[in-house]
């Protein structure tokens, strides 16, 4: 039903509706069943109808800029690749009143309570399947059935601490539940993100708004979490499966909000049954585990043999009882859609009641004749109440489809899902409702579906007021997942009185204190060693190939023996200069974005934001410029972009051990790239004008001038590029900072004496320190500059292996 123009929505208001008419027989959030707009909306849409369609536009690129600018993406799969895609934010929240919200919370925790007891009894008694309230083969045939793990308990008593649970709402108004999340579910730091860009857009309209906020829902399950540990000194981290999974994104984001570790498989160990992390401090005892991958991948010796992302021992671990998995292993069987058919029956048994929200209608199949008869005329069976009883259903089967024969119809069969043996799952196609979305100009009806997410606290369950919407494409609800064009919304719960303003931080009125500073993982040291090692070479090659180019131009002969010289060194270290911007310019930026990747949690927004954009930057003037570009502008440019990245990080980086790694990684570059140029354009054949280009790729030139009062010579040049120790490039400089950082690194020094990694570092400092420029002959410099890589396997040695 269209809105009455008689509705007060302001005239833009009207403007923006007059086409929105909600679908025959399909409820819509908007509107109610007589065609007006709910109370809770009203207030939204007056604000909406007092824009013009440029400000609503402007305001939707504010948004939409944001998120590009925290690099929230998406992975699309294809057939052949996975691609990251933008966020894809409907920028018009699905508004929810308080009062409706309470049902369906109240409706979610009965579920969450009865999924606990559900999964405890099939890992523990087995009573329902005894007492014959789940068949034998829906449990035994299923793939996240995890055999290893029965009769093991929790060390918290609990099964579940965080689920998820898509809903959404019928015909007649009523919510059902879609489908249950009790793997590892996802998009809980999504729905922060949405709801960060959706406040932006509607920023003075949120402010006054009595929205409900999220930060105090993941306040109380962090320190839920910190509270399950036991022991102070063990750690609460997040395992995910790596950089390539659809969510890592979130994973990273959460880490960060949370404060915990990110980890992979690889870096953790078992030992004596304890789960450990390899850090650059040795083994840390990990004591819970908040998984964000199957069950099944945790451990390649009682589960997936195949798999290369959990940790052998794991289940051992969790069979002491050392660590508390969240959610535990095994927990995946109650994503079984074959389940909610059993549900409000097992509710009635367990919980003394009905399920507060009904589940999609769904009906077990499971015997092999219905499979095959099924299977057999799925095609052209027609559904009626007749043509159902004549299916082969046993008896055992009639009681959960034979009473509810009459609902099978045409079109019911939505999909079936087999296991390993073939159990099928007949479940009744679900009419979402719609909800507001913007499309040129207008406001539209869109089916939409909502994920609602639930944690355990030390009060027990309790559901974030919001959540996740996906909102179809179009008029079918099965272009809602974002895989096939669908888009994300936030979610609003608008009460009668403003919320109270929580924050993350924890208020208390304990003395206070500092907690120790967290371990760094090895897997992380590594990747933020070579960070620093690849934009430190990145750099050095810009600064050489905008030297080289230079001086092309002015000889505009290649054969010059300076430019040829120049050019051998660049095609020796990847970068030959045959194009403006070399392919192995853009791979060693690559390889740094790389690295960064796999340490997001550790890595600032401007920072990622800078780092990315110099890669593009990079790729964008290899595809444009041609020989007969400004090269050396071109290349001033990449400068200024890489030393903004590198000031932004280490300006702004806290001073712990990641960033002594990182700097190590970016000082033993600098030392090894500055002696191996030394010794190349300082020995006795080196051509005229390789001095010069010394300084000037040593960006140098003006101390030179200030700093001695000689001619420019071999000696002034080794002076201040290798010996100076206040010249912030020269090889000493970076050899003493080296030297800094890894005299205050785990394991420094054993027992009075000092380690491998620190001998190496004195003794090679040692030697040009007591050098005098005169010693520093090609062959001199070569050796040390071998001394020099030679740091990097030991420091891989100490503290990555």
């Amino acid at each position: 039903m269209r809105l009455d123009e008689t509705e007060n929505v302001g005239d833009h208001g009207y403007g923006l509706l007059k086409s929105y008419q909600p679908f025959p027989g399909v409820s819509d959030e908007l509107l109610d069943p007589s065609g007006k707009v709910r109370p809770v909306w009203r207030p939204f849409l007056d604000h909406l109808s007092s824009m013009s369609p440029e400000d609503i536009s402007d305001r939707f690129a504010r948004g939409n800029q944001y998120l590009n600018d925290a690099g929230v993406y998406f992975r699309q799969y294809g057939q052949n690749e996975a691609l990251e895609r933008e966020w894809p934010l409907s920028h018009i929240p699905v508004i929810i009143s308080e009062s409706d919200w309470q049902i369906i919370a109240e409706g979610l925790v009965q579920r969450a309570e009865l999924l606990e007891k559900v999964v405890g009894d099939l890992y523990g008694d087995n009573r329902l399947v005894s007492e014959g309230y789940l068949p034998a083969s829906l449990i035994a045939e299923s793939t996240e059935w995890q055999r290893p793990l029965v009769g093991i308990t929790p060390p918290s008593d609990n099964f579940l601490h965080f689920l998820a649970f898509e809903i959404g709402r019928g015909p007649d108004g009523t919510w059902w539940v879609l489908s249950d999340r009790a793997q590892a579910p996802s998009g809980a730091g999504f729905a922060l993100e949405n709801r960060v860009a959706t406040g932006r857009v509607f920023n003075e309209f949120f402010a006054r708004a009595n929205v409900h906020r999220l930060a105090g829902f993941f306040r109380r399950f962090r320190d839920h979490l910190l509270d399950l540990r036991g022991e102070q000194d063990s750690r609460v981290s997040i395992l995910t499966p790596g950089p390539l999974n659809d969510t890592y994104f979130e994973h990273a984001y959460i880490a960060r909000y949370l404060g915990f570790m990110l980890l992979e498989g690889e870096d953790l160990t078992v030992e004596n049954g304890h789960l450990m992390v390899r850090t650059v401090a040795g083994l840390k005892p990990v004591s819970v585990l908040w998984r964000r991958l199957d069950s099944a991948w945790t451990d390649p010796v009682e589960l997936n043999e195949e798999s290369h992302l959990g940790t052998p021992g794991m289940v051992q671990a969790v069979r002491e009882g050392n660590v508390t998995m969240i959610n535990a292993l095994g927990t995946g069987i109650l994503e079984t859609r074959a389940l909610l058919a059993f549900l409000p029956r097992i509710c009635q048994h367990l919980q003394g009641e009905g399920l507060k929200l009904p589940n999609v209608a769904t009906w077990w199949c499971g015997e092999e004749t219905t499979r095959s008869y099924v299977k057999e005329h799925a095609e052209t069976m027609m559904f009626s109440p007749a043509r159902s009883t004549a299916l082969p259903f046993t008896s055992s089967q009639t009681d959960f489809i034979g009473k509810d024969s009459d609902k099978f119809r045409k079109g019911i069969l939505e999909n079936w899902i087999d296991s390993e043996k073939g159990n099928l799952v007949a479940q009744e196609a679900v009419t979402l409702s719609t909800t507001p979305a913007y499309d040129e100009g207008l406001l539209v009806p869109r089916p939409m579906s909502l994920r609602v997410f639930l944690a355990r606290t030390h009060k027990g369950w309790e559901v974030m007021s919001g959540g996740f919407a996906r909102i179809g494409k179009g008029e079918s609800a099965s272009a809602i997942a974002m895989q096939t064009g669908g888009s994300a919304a936030d979610v609003w719960i608008v009460g009668e009185r403003k919320p109270y303003r929580e924050t993350l931080l924890h208020q208390t009125e304990s003395p206070f204190f500092k907690s120790q500073p967290g371990s760094l993982p090895s897997r992380a040291a590594d990747n933020l060693f070579w960070l620093g090692r690849y934009v430190e070479r990145a750099e050095g090659a810009v600064r050489l190939l905008r030297a080289y180019h230079a001086r092309l131009m002015e000889t505009a002969d290649p054969d010059a023996p300076l430019v040829a010289k120049t050019a051998d060194y660049l095609d020796k270290i990847g970068v030959p200069p045959e194009n403006p911007v070399p392919e192995g310019l853009c791979e060693m930026l690559q390889s740094a974005v790389n690295s960064a990747g796999k340490v997001r949690d550790r890595f600032s927004v401007d920072g990622w934001l800078a780092l990315n954009d110099l890669a593009q930057t990079a790729n964008g003037a290899r595809r444009v410029m041609n020989e007969n570009a400004d090269i050396p502008r071109a290349m001033s440019l990449l400068l200024r972009k890489i030393t903004g990245f590198s000031g932004l990080v280490h300006e702004n980086m806290y001073r712990f051990t990641g960033w002594r790694f990182l700097s190590i990684g970016r000082a033993l570059e600098r030392a090894n790239r500055m002696t191996d140029l030394l010794s190349v354009f300082t020995g006795p054949n080196a051509p005229e004008g390789a001095l010069e280009m010394l300084l000037e790729v040593g960006d140098s030139a003006m101390s030179m001038s200030r700093r001695y009062a000689v001619s420019l010579s071999h000696a002034t040049v080794l002076d201040l590029l290798a010996m100076d120790p206040k010249n912030p490039r020269s090889v000493i400089y970076q050899l003493t900072d080296m030297k800094e950082h890894i005299s205050v690194l785990p394991g420094a020094t054993d027992r009075g004496y000092l380690s491998d990694l620190a001998r190496a570092i004195l003794q090679v400092h040692t030697n040009l320190a007591v050098a005098t420029p005169e010693t520093l002959t090609p062959e001199a410099l070569e050796e040390i500059k071998d001394q020099i890589a030679f740091l990097s396997v030991e420091i891989t040695d100490a503290y990555i292996r």
